[in-house]
């Protein structure tokens, strides 16, 4: 169709909308066809209604002005909320990572929903016979396969969104599905706690700086159980303080594990774990706790981490655990969320470490199931 013969757009013309050659200056540099008028009067009589197009059309630029949005389109999308410390989420999030359709989902995968806790919930734990105990030894020794790989990428300039992709190949290469993923809506397949995150922290596009710390926490879904594994490792040379903290956490754990036996009490962990930790300057985080794990990625027992709890339940042979405390430098162990519901940081911005085992009880006492190497770096 020619020009000449588009009819005036003007919605209160009063011409009856005859064919019309005056075209719209604005509408033609965006790009906008068929934008035509019959004269100036309707073209300015309309203009407040015809300016909305413009509005829509025209591409959006970072506000440079606006500190929470950067030059190269990342923002910040919680300008407004209080952080505790100097670390910022670095958004947008990459779109949700896909899991081939031949791996086994937990139930969750879908809809967000881990239904099969809570029908367990409140139930004691589970005892698991010798083929389950398996099949917790291989998702085990997978996780501890995908946190090595994940570690080894780590360096100053890496985003946490590119752990992540690390992580989800790693997992899916294993054909395993990356337990957190969509897990109660975490959109994510690790977390990721860097400096001041105590837990949970969601992959995003900030990158590592030289001296950072980061925790990284991979947990995979293979063959209907989980393996849980986590640790804390330090982005290039980092300062004594965070040295000390990442040892005392590391030895926290150690030393818990050590205990656990057939009869021993949940709770009394907690009394082994927090006098190292105030010995050396940190505090022990109450809000978050090991856990049952098996067919379930969170189940009975609960087990806090420090001292005078009242965890209930005995470790019996055939239960399967999680350790894993987290240590704050200074007194204070209370956290405060940021606004994506999930980022747990520290309330005064101080430094948090964290490192998890998975563990079996067996006749006469332990068996680490996500052991790994030791850390040279941790005690030299």
């Amino acid at each position: 169709m020619s020009a000449g013969a588009v009819s005036c757009q003007s919605s209160i013309c009063p011409n009856g909308h005859p064919p019309s050659r005056l075209e719209c200056p604005t509408c033609s540099k965006l790009g906008i066809k068929g934008s035509f008028f019959c004269g100036q009067e309707c073209f300015k009589a309309g203009w407040k209604t015809h300016k909305v197009i413009h509005d829509i059309a025209t591409p959006r630029q970072p506000l440079l002005d606006d500190p929470n949005i950067n030059r190269d389109g990342t923002y910040n999308p919680f300008g407004n909320f209080k952080f505790t410390g100097t670390l910022r989420p670095v958004y947008p999030l990459s779109p949700k990572r896909e899991v081939p359709a031949h791996i086994t989902r937990p139930d969750y995968a879908e809809d967000g929903q881990p239904t099969s806790e809570s029908r367990r919930a409140g139930q004691p734990p589970q005892i698991l016979n010798a083929e389950e105990q398996e099949k917790m030894r291989t998702a085990c020794r997978l996780a501890r396969e995908v946190l090595d790989i994940a570690a080894s990428h780590i360096t100053p300039g890496i985003t946490t969104d590119a752990i992540d992709a690390i992580v989800h190949q790693a997992t899916i290469e294993r054909n395993a599905y990356p337990s957190p993923l969509n897990y109660r809506r975490f959109p994510k397949s690790v977390c990721t706690s860097v400096n001041e995150v105590i837990c949970h922290g969601i992959p995003d596009q900030r990158k590592l700086q030289e001296g950072d710390i980061i925790n990284i926490d991979v947990t995979v879904f293979y063959d209907g159980f989980h393996g849980d594994v986590n640790e804390t490792y330090p982005v290039g040379r980092v300062d004594d303080e965070s040295k000390k903290l990442m040892r005392t956490t590391r030895e926290s754990l150690d030393e818990a594990i050590k205990l656990c036996k057939p009869g021993f009490l949940f709770r009394d962990l907690g009394k082994t774990i927090e006098p190292i930790a105030r010995a050396n300057g940190c505090a022990v985080i109450r809000t978050y706790c090991g856990h049952g794990i098996n067919e379930l990625f969170h189940c009975a027992p609960n087990v806090p981490h420090y001292a005078k709890n009242r965890a209930v339940g005995t470790m019996k042979p055939g239960m399967t655990f999680t350790i894993e405390p987290m240590l704050n430098l200074g007194h204070n162990w209370d956290q405060v969320h940021w606004p994506d519901d999930w980022t747990a940081t520290t309330i005064d911005g101080k430094r948090s470490a964290q490192f998890e085992e998975t563990l079996l009880v067996t006749e006469t006492g332990i068996e680490n199931l996500t052991a790994g190497k030791r850390r040279e770096d941790l005690f030299t």
